[in-house]
């Protein structure tokens, strides 16, 4: 999966020349931010947690945590993350490149309110040394998801 899978879906869009690979780490928020010259808010985390028994994503600023009262009020369930091993298998990414496109599952993907600061945010795209510039809308367009969240605190 990975990179190959997210130029896959973002082709069908006009946005996989988009996509922007780097020689060195992008796995952390610091890490994108220093390799993409920007501030870490406006690095697009997805983090996959489970929900009874299926996995969701839910996508966030770099500066975002999920805050527990607002998350179990949502959801009506305790946040768990998923493993690193849970992760690529239910959304073929690795940890550290985790992104809403191109996954190996069909997942309940959720927008945090926290990315409606911007108008374009980064994303990775399916391996530790990639990211993309992309638009809110476009996020929303390409992701399809479930629903927009107010599920952090900055």
């Amino acid at each position: 999966m990975g990179i190959v899978s997210v130029r896959e879906q973002l082709k069908r869009f006009n946005k996989e020349i988009d996509i922007i690979e780097f020689k060195i780490s992008t796995a952390t928020v610091i890490e994108a931010a220093n390799a993409l010259n920007t501030e870490p808010a406006r690095i697009a985390k997805t983090l996959a947690f489970k929900v009874n028994d299926k996995a969701v994503l839910i996508v966030m600023t770099g500066d975002a945590r999920i805050d527990n009262g607002k998350y179990k009020a949502y959801f009506s369930t305790k946040a768990k993350m998923l493993t690193p091993d849970e992760v690529r298998e239910f959304t073929g990414h690795e940890v550290g490149g985790v992104c809403p496109f191109g996954l190996k599952n069909n997942l309940d993907i959720y927008l945090d309110d926290s990315l409606k600061r911007f108008v374009t945010v980064f994303p990775a795209c399916g391996n530790a040394n990639s990211a993309i510039e992309i638009s809110i809308s476009d996020l929303e367009n390409i992701t399809k998801p479930v629903a927009w969240v107010d599920v952090t605190r900055i």
